[in-house]
């Protein structure tokens, strides 16, 4: 994929500004190996269905000493200028979303210039953003505004989303996973992203990582939970009033904005966005559970703007709902239980074909929600997937969340033909989880090793693809290919 350079701004002369402003192409990089979440469950000696209905997880990737976030952000990068023939000299940015953090100082995004030195491009803006699982985010929008603004030079941006999720032994550990996306975007995309971001971001400790000798973060699974509940129910809220102002502002100045309700018919300016604008809703998913518990909770969120509507006659008892605090709401099992329920079918229409990345690989963190984007592309046709409005929740312990949603504008068969994601997703290695327990004790080994050569085996990294060779007295980190054999 060659795309030409073209100036937008020559001295005071105005160019037209890009049009259609999304997703291009997609590569999605993972480990070789995972294990099932129905043995591991056996293999801790846990009740039958604590990980696998609990959590909602049905397998779990991970890699051992030899490869690392760089690897996986070089391994992501390359497959995507490979598989779609893009130039390197046609990238004039690179934002990497991450929070697996091996360096202080150092950025994943040098360690990437690596992939256009060859080409002689050293002219790439963007850098690396953390937030737990939000960076990707905020990088996807950094992409997005600098591709919009006067300073883009004409050129594509490409987006990195990824980490290697690993927790202490414990109730954590089955909630992790490994995997990384890379995104290139540009103008005329057949994904366009819509400008409305509703963003919710206040100062929790759910989750963080202030021990820097060690890979595991401090958590408070109850309160992650809640937190992220009460960010969605922010950004969303936020997102919709914006969305109403500027169907108001559209209807004021007698034009439409191209915001349609079901697909075909202008919406009401004074009806709130609900789950029903939309044809898929995809979640960050840290587990499978959460993105259901995530649905369900943007449904209670409709049904207390309009508990009249038609698809909520058959909630019990609305009253009680609609007389608890939305604070109270937060914690109360039965709100849970009965908008699960009442989501069920809206779930499996509009949230599970994008699931495929989390069931088969876990929390990916920053990559998890963009590995929800790529397996709805693999997972829907083309002509199916062709015209429709998909919402996207983005969220990162701390905390920071954001509602948007993009549309498909185009045809999206060279993406889903190129990254091959459900035949590379099943060739994965499901091995015992002995294998998972060791490869977890190898990294707590070498974490911050120094002059040392990683000790996991060759034959678990797919052929051709990046891992780390060796760490040198200065830190110094050296990647080399697998062959390719």
């Amino acid at each position: 994929m060659t795309i030409p350079i073209v100036s937008t701004h020559v001295a005071n002369i105005d160019i037209p500004r890009p049009k259609d402003v999304g997703v291009l192409a997609m590569e999605v990089y993972f480990p070789r190996r995972c294990i099932s979440e129905a043995e591991l469950e056996e293999f801790d000696g846990v009740s039958k269905g604590k990980y696998t209905i609990g959590l909602g997880q049905e397998y779990m990737a991970w890699p051992d000493d030899r490869e690392d976030i760089n690897s996986f952000a070089l391994n992501a990068v390359a497959g995507l200028l490979e598989k779609y023939n893009i130039d390197p000299k046609s990238i004039g940015r690179i934002d990497v979303g991450t929070e697996t953090i091996i360096d202080k100082s150092k950025s994943v995004k040098t360690h990437l210039m690596d992939l256009f030195a060859e080409a002689g491009n050293f002219d790439i803006e963007g850098i690396d953003s953390k937030n737990a699982c939000y960076g990707s985010t905020a990088a996807l929008f950094n992409a997005i505004n600098w591709i919009e603004s006067t300073s883009w030079d004409g050129r594509n941006a490409i987006v990195v989303a990824g980490d290697i999720a690993v927790y202490a032994e414990g109730a954590a550990r089955p909630a992790g996973g490994a995997g990384a996306c890379a995104i290139l975007l540009g103008p005329n995309a057949p994904i366009v992203f819509e400008p409305i971001h509703g963003t919710h971001m206040s100062n929790t400790y759910d989750f963080y990582k202030p021990n820097l000798s060690s890979e595991y973060p401090e958590v408070d699974g109850p309160v992650s939970v809640v937190t992220y509940i009460a960010a969605l129910d922010e950004a969303y809220s936020r997102f919709r009033e914006k969305t109403a102002r500027q169907l108001k502002l559209a209807q004021i100045n007698g034009y439409s904005n191209g915001h349609v309700h079901n697909g075909d018919k202008p919406a009401d300016p004074k009806a709130a966005f609900s789950l029903q604008d939309v044809d898929y809703a995809l979640f960050h998913s840290p587990y499978g559970k959460q993105a259901v518990k995530g649905h369900a909770r943007m449904l209670f969120n409709d049904f207390r703007s309009a508990p009249n509507a038609p698809q909520f006659a058959d909630i019990p008892n609305p009253e009680a709902f609609l007389a608890a605090s939305q604070k109270e709401s937060l914690s109360d099992k039965n709100v849970e239980k009965t908008f699960i329920a009442a989501s069920k079918k809206s779930f499996a229409q509009k949230t599970d074909p994008g699931m495929a990345c989390s069931k088969r690989l876990g929390n990916m963190y920053t990559g998890s929600l963009y590995g929800c984007l790529a397996s709805l592309v693999a997972n829907v046709e083309p002509a199916q997937l062709r015209d429709s409005r998909v919402s996207m929740f983005a969220f990162g312990s701390g905390c920071a969340a954001s509602f948007f949603t993009f549309r498909v504008k185009g045809d999206t068969s060279e993406i889903k033909e190129k990254m091959d994601l459900m035949n590379r997703l099943a060739a994965m290695k499901v091995v015992p989880c002995q294998e998972f327990v060791d490869a977890l004790a190898l990294r707590e080994k070498n974490h911050n090793a120094v002059s040392y050569t990683p000790e996991g085996s060759i034959d678990n990294i797919w052929p051709g693809a990046f891992y780390l060779d060796s760490v040198d007295s200065k830190y110094r980190r050296k990647y080399v290919k697998a062959p390719l054999a």
